[in-house]
């Protein structure tokens, strides 16, 4: 785990410092400089590109990753980049022709209950096939153990950027309409920059003489677009659907609600960053024990960090809405239920990473199309029902079904699983925790408030953590600190 921990405390870092941009942007300065129906618009349009991106991308970061391994070695990888470069392109244009074609009845659906969003499908489709090409040279980078840097310009590049449009907004150098326009060139620049970084990882000779296994590539990429797109489905056509029900300002009350409990899931996505390869790497040697052995281990670290930050979050649940404006202040319920989801997530530690790069595959991205249309059918019920809290609802019992059933596949086909006794353990530390100090109130300002609450709230934890020993690694880091401090004493 030195690597994996090395690598995921600094694309921790990076991805916290990221996501308390993003939070500024969604809490402070996009709920105060735009109106609720543009604040909306954006997360319509990041969120539908979103749902596209696997399509474009045509399963080539999951396919990159997991066969690089096989080529490293030969004189071979040009020809297989190069073919890595080239799939995308086989959906990126027919779809684009498509769109172009079809752009008024497109148009038209999306704007079938908000009329605002009708001009922006062109905005919808260059997203999408830059975030495509993002990630597609971002895997690029995984594959060098190089995952920093990519995580950089993921997390806090474009977050930055929209800070700096949002004040240019503020400012009245540019209108709303124009800072869509230039949100639309930061993820161009954004793909560019990171290509440009990714080739200097790995060079590449364009080589049309593609690898004799292209065609099992080519049937891998296909299939992983299904479990690429279940996955994003699962995780944004909420936002998308409330679009097509509802007024287009309540997208941007759930996305606040939402990105609050997103902070959940920031651990798993820094440690996935290097757990995916090393999981590739480990089943293409076969290495079953070391298998079992990250599986454990990073469930554990990543439950013990989630389950932190979920506390966090909904002990000072309160105060933070103290800060927001009215309109946005109704969520508590919308917090709870994904940041519920989010914890279970991180429980399941590199399951998505075994899964993807084993044999097995094919069964669960079937899975995860069926249950992309369930996650569709829930909110088709339960947003027109129950509105924001039933895009919540549906989001978490689709996330709780699929996650379930990753975890039984893997127990079936490889034998292990990564609940143990310790798991348990720090579940019942959070309750303990949790009991303790959601009788605490400080009568000072929010801000104050949330810090003071923090403090002891970590500090009760991480004293626990250290004086049971219930993870190694988490003690490990525990301890180094200890010294450290004791050394200066």
């Amino acid at each position: 785990m030195g690597i994996v921990l090395k690598q995921s405390l600094s694309n921790t870092l990076i991805t916290y410092f990221g996501f308390a941009i993003g939070g500024i942007n969604l809490l402070f300065l996009y709920t105060r400089f735009l109106s609720d129906e543009y604040f909306g618009l954006v997360n319509v349009i990041l969120s539908a590109s979103a749902v596209i991106m696997p399509v474009l991308a045509f399963g080539v970061p999951n396919a990159l990753v997991k066969y690089y391994a096989g080529f490293q070695a030969s004189q071979k990888t040009d020809g297989f980049l190069t073919l890595m470069l080239l799939l995308p392109l086989l959906l990126v244009v027919p779809i684009g022709v498509l769109s172009y074609i079809a752009n008024e009845a497109i148009g038209q659906f999306l704007s079938r209950e908000n009329a605002i969003v009708k001009g922006y499908v062109w905005h919808i489709f260059i997203v999408g096939v830059a975030m495509a090409y993002f990630e597609v040279y971002y895997a690029w980078a995984k594959v060098r153990m190089k995952s920093v840097f990519g995580n950089f310009m993921k997390e806090v590049f474009s977050r930055i950027g929209v800070t700096l449009l949002l004040m240019l907004v503020y400012w009245n150098l540019i209108s709303v309409p124009q800072f869509l326009n230039a949100l639309v060139g930061l993820y161009v620049l954004r793909t560019v920059v990171m290509k440009l970084y990714a080739l200097r990882l790995q060079q590449i000779r364009l080589n049309f003489n593609f690898p004799k296994n292209t065609p099992e590539i080519i049937s891998y990429s296909a299939l992983i677009i299904l479990g690429g797109s279940a996955a994003i489905v699962l995780l944004e056509v909420d936002k998308v659907m409330i679009n097509q029900f509802i007024a287009i300002k309540n997208v941007a009350y759930y996305s606040v609600a939402g990105y609050i409990a997103t902070v959940i899931a920031v651990p798993s996505r820094s440690m996935h960053n290097i757990t995916y390869p090393l999981t590739a790497e480990i089943l293409h040697k076969q290495d079953y024990q070391a298998l079992k052995s990250l599986y454990r281990k990073s469930s554990l670290t990543l439950f013990i960090v989630s389950g932190l930050l979920f506390l966090l979050i909904i002990l000072n649940l309160d105060n933070l809405f103290d800060l927001l404006p009215d309109s946005y202040r109704g969520g508590y319920i919308i917090v709870v239920i994904i940041g519920l989801a989010k914890v279970y997530d991180a429980m399941l530690g590199n399951n998505n990473a075994i899964l993807y790069n084993s044999d097995f595959y094919r069964t669960l991205l079937l899975l995860g199309v069926l249950l992309a249309v369930l996650t569709i059918l829930l909110n088709l019920w339960l947003i027109p029902k129950y509105g924001l809290d039933g895009a919540a609802i549906a989001s978490f019992m689709a996330f709780f079904i699929y996650n379930s059933i990753k975890l039984a596949y893997v127990k079936s086909k490889f034998n292990i699983q990564p609940i143990t006794i310790d798991t348990f353990k720090v579940l019942l530390l959070l309750i303990v925790v949790g009991g303790i100090f959601y009788f605490f109130q400080f009568p000072f300002h929010p801000v104050i408030n949330i810090g003071l609450k923090s403090t002891f709230i970590v500090l009760v934890y991480v004293m626990a953590l250290y004086r049971f020993k219930i993870s190694e690694d988490v003690y490990r880091i525990l301890a180094k600190y200890v010294e450290k401090l004791r050394t200066r004493i």
